[in-house]
């Protein structure tokens, strides 16, 4: 089939209307969108090589150009041989969120499997996908790619987790735990209007999740002094999100477990994880997931991390493309 450069890019699509698993129902909803690569479809008109990411939780659509070691011609994902797709999650500003829709404490109350099902519409109205070759995320999107392979097991061929879990508990628990007290305590928090309290509110959630931003050694070896400066530029840059939909997602988080479910999934599966992160933990979040997955294969990496918190994501493209290399044979064979 000719090569349709139509969709690729940036853009925007809204969904008539989208229903949440517990019922609720919201009109003309926005979608964000992102999309690179190459598509290559079948004899149908099918695109047959897309590879959807699924951004991390301070993320968005644009966050797959943080991989642009792992794309770039020759890496693991050549944009000359996948059409790679990222879509701002519900819950997002960007896309459908208690914000940007003015709907704030209103805002139908959302799970995980709500994430999944959003951009399964929007793949399925906008490019007409209904399945696809993979699914790949870091972080929260990690989440999102679980859910996803565990509820709709047929809908890809591999699966990618980049330092993510399977579950909230323990330290991760404790957190959200905390960012929820911190929320619901504050004073303007069912007000109409966004009040001063909001604000200094968002300023102690963010220092709250600034303790994980960094791996465990990284921040042990900077200096008090570097420390304050780069938790004041994280906190000022947070103060430019919103409470509302930091609640939400803070929910999202309070009520994930998909642990009894990882023997559904079905796609060869790669977990990635490092072994310095604070957030997550390779022995607890990565490690068990071998255990439950039938075709599943963990690989562990030490991280490279500036001061500034840029990632070197280079130390895991050899095993990214080893990992698709397999995939690639595998499947020519069968």
């Amino acid at each position: 089939m000719e090569f349709d450069a139509s969709f690729l890019g940036y853009g925007s699509y809204t969904l008539e209307e989208f229903e949440f698993e517990n019922g609720s129902v919201l009109k003309d909803v926005k979608v964000e969108y992102y999309i690179m690569g190459t598509p290559k479809y079948d004899d149908n008109g099918n695109i047959v090589n897309a590879v959807v990411y699924c951004h991390n939780y301070n993320g968005n659509c644009f966050s797959v150009n943080d991989f642009y070691q792992l794309t770039s011609e020759g890496a693991s994902f050549d944009k000359n041989e996948y059409c790679i797709i990222s879509i701002t999650s519900l819950g997002f500003p960007e896309s459908c969120s208690p914000s940007s829709t003015g709907l704030k404490f209103d805002f139908p109350k959302f799970s995980i499997i709500d994430c999944v099902n959003f951009k399964k519409q929007f793949l399925k109205e906008f490019l007409n996908i209904e399945k696809v070759l993979g699914v790949t995320g870091r972080g929260l999107g990690g989440y999102v790619v679980y859910a996803w392979a565990c509820e709709y097991p047929d809908d890809m061929e591999f699966i990618i987790v980049c330092d993510s879990s399977f579950k909230t508990s323990g330290y991760r628990y404790a957190i959200s735990r905390a960012v929820e007290n911190i929320i619901v305590s504050a004073e303007g928090f069912y007000s109409e209007n966004y009040e001063v309290s909001l604000s200094n509110t968002m300023v102690s959630i963010n220092r709250l999740v600034y303790s994980n931003y960094f791996p465990r050694d990284l921040l042990q070896e900077m200096s008090n002094d570097e420390i304050d400066v780069l938790m004041d530029d994280f906190v000022e840059d947070g103060l430019f999100k919103d409470v509302y939909d930091i609640k939400y997602k803070n929910d999202v988080l309070l009520n994930f477990d998909y642990k009894d479910k990882l023997p559904n999934i079905k796609a060869k599966t790669l977990i990635l994880g490092n072994t310095d992160e604070s957030y997550y933990s390779y022995r607890y979040d990565s490690l068990p997931v071998k255990e439950l997955v039938e075709d599943c294969e963990i690989i562990l990496f030490d991280s490279v991390r500036t001061p500034a918190g840029y990632d070197d994501y280079s130390v895991i493209n050899e095993h990214l493309k080893k990992f698709l290399t397999d995939f690639k044979n595998k499947k020519s064979k069968s």
